[in-house]
This record gives structure tokens, sequence and C-alpha cells, in this order.
């Protein structure tokens, strides 16, 4: 045989492997590799690769989707959500990423799903939720008291909502939009001097499923959706303490809902979400200084309904759902953090 002979040969071998990769998909895949919707991303596309790792922690002891998620004294808190498929729960559960292990707690007082919370003070806020599978909004508020291990009920919300903006600034819980039988843009601070709730300007854009996310001073409220997430939109509001009101600020590039949030290096971090095609791998940061967002590396498992949790320079991501809706849950503890 030639060596012209073979180098065309070599060429043919070389396009018809190229030819078999494309028409195939290739290898890569995202999401848990189980069958499912939405396990590419709801665009339907990986997204590019960006700055900063990520690695993998101890496995929840139950999957769960629709959770709250907050960070208290440098650990991770984990209440209620979906458990089965739509079954709500009064699970609270605590991961420390010094021994990257988990610790039953005492249980919520109720179970329920699509809950807002934050911690401060010793004790972590639950505030609003859903009886039943995104349904049968409740005003109930809770306080975990971490030292004594039990809860105690607070001051109700002004009006039943789930899939509640929650967050801590200056000493006071915020609870932001969500929904009842319809999206709100109720905005309420509870003050634990007091015991009370005060109305606060109202988010100018009435919305449920977003993340709060306190950055500067200043509470950011990236993303949602209009009810459904066949309507989510990339709307993004800032709550100004010092002015009591709200600007717009330069919007979430991919529009999602379910996605989880947390500040990160002097920038608002938002992870994964959901659309009706699916679930989302997305990781974009918000710059406040120059108003504009960065494409950072993807979720390794796309989700919607978990939560975000800062200790340090590490942004922790326990829990969600892989798939569209409360049909899945899972078990995933994933950490991200910059360079």
């Amino acid at each position: 045989m030639t060596r012209r002979l073979r180098t065309a040969l070599l060429i043919l071998a070389v396009g018809y492997l190229a030819t078999l990769l494309a028409a195939c998909g290739g290898s890569e895949t995202t999401g848990d590799g189980e069958e499912g919707q939405g396990e590419k991303g709801g665009n339907g596309e990986s997204a590019a690769s960006g700055r900063g790792s990520w690695q993998t922690g101890a496995s929840l002891p139950e999957g769960r989707s629709e959770v709250a998620v907050a960070e208290l004294d440098g650990k991770v808190y984990v209440i209620g959500g979906y458990t089965g498929e739509t079954t709500s729960s009064r699970l609270n559960q605590v991961y420390d990423p010094a021994t990257d292990a988990w610790e039953e707690l005492a249980p919520m007082p109720r179970g329920l799903d699509h809950v807002g919370a934050a911690g401060h003070g010793g004790k972590i806020y639950a505030v609003g939720g859903f009886t039943s599978g995104n349904e049968g909004a409740v005003a109930d508020v809770y306080a975990y008291d971490v030292a004594t291990d039990t809860w105690e009920e607070l001051a109700s919300l002004s009006a039943p909502r789930g899939s509640v903006a929650v967050a801590e600034l200056d000493g006071r819980i915020h609870a932001i939009g969500g929904r009842d039988a319809s999206d709100v843009n109720t905005h309420e601070a509870y003050d634990p001097a007091t015991g009370a709730w005060e109305e606060l300007a109202p988010l100018p854009t009435a919305r449920d499923h977003m993340p709060a996310v306190v950055l500067d001073g200043r509470i950011h409220v990236p993303g949602g959706r209009f009810e459904t997430f066949e309507n989510n939109t990339g709307v993004h509001e800032v709550y100004d303490p010092a002015s009591g009101s709200w600007e717009e600020a330069a919007p979430l590039p991919t529009p999602r809902s379910g996605a989880a949030g947390a500040a990160l290096s002097g920038r608002m971090l938002v992870f994964g979400g959901e659309e009706g095609a699916g679930t989302f791998e997305e990781n974009e940061a918000y710059d406040p200084a120059t108003d504009t967002w960065e494409e950072l590396s993807p979720l390794p498992t796309p989700r919607h309904g978990f939560g975000a949790a800062a200790v340090g320079e590490t942004v922790y991501l326990p829990a969600g759902a892989p798939v569209t809706g409360g049909g899945r849950q899972s078990e995933v503890l994933e950490a991200f953090a910059l360079p």
C-alpha cells in the first residue's frame, strides 16, 4: 500500500468517525443521567465553561426539593420541602462543611414546602410555604433555636404565601413576593426585637420562585416567574434600606425560576432553575460595581427547587429536583468556589 493511499484511507476513517459522533450527540451529559425531562439545561444546550470550580460533598440523608436553605455560624440548614414525590416534609437537617457530615435536628412543627428561610442571632427563621404540592399557602412563621434544638411559632405574615424570597438584612428578616392564588408584591420585615412585622415598599414586579440575596447592604431579587414556569422572567430589582425604595438593575441573562442565589466574592451568583423544557445548569454572576453579568462554570447537576448558602469562600447547594415539577428529588450536595 502506498503512503498516499494510506493517508487517504486515514482521512476517510477520521471523517466517518466525526460524522458518527455528531449523529449520536457526542458523549457529554449533564444531570444525573436518568431518564426524565430537562437534564440538558432549560435551553437544550450545555452552558460554556467559565470561571470557578466544583466539588461534591456528602449526600443528603434523603432526597428532597423545594426546600428552604439557610446559613448560620458556618453551617448549612435544609428545612422542609418535598420527599417522595410531592409530600410536604417536616425534615430539618444541618450540614457541617468542616466535617462533611449531616445531622438530624428537631423537625418543623408541620410539613411545608416552598418555605423561605434565613439565619440570624442563633436562630433559623422559616417563613411561609405550602402544605401540599405547591398549594395551600400558609402565613406561618417559625424560628428554630440552634442552642436548644427547639421550634417557636412567631407572628404570622400579613397574608398566606409560599415561594417567598427571604433574606436577613440589618437584623431584620425580609419576606418578599411569593404567591397564594396569584402572585403578590408584598414586602414586609420581621424584627426579632419587637416580634412584629412591618410593611415596606412593595416589590415593583410581583412574582414568585426567586431568590433574595444581600449584597453591599442591599437586597437583590433576580428572576422568578409569573405563577408558572412557562412565564419565567429575568427582571432584577434591588431594595435599598437607606432610601426605602426599589430600583431596577441589569436583568438576569437567562430568565428562570426555582433558582438558588448567594453572595460570593462581592458578586451575586444565581444557579440552576427550571422552565417548561427542563432544568438549567446556568451559573451566572452579577457584579454591582459594573451592573453586568458573567457566565461561570455550570452547575454539574442541573436542578431547581434548591437553595444556596455561602460559608467562607464556598457556596454550598444541597437538594433540588433534576426534572421540572416535583416528580423526582435529589440527594446531591455540590459546592462552588471562585479562583
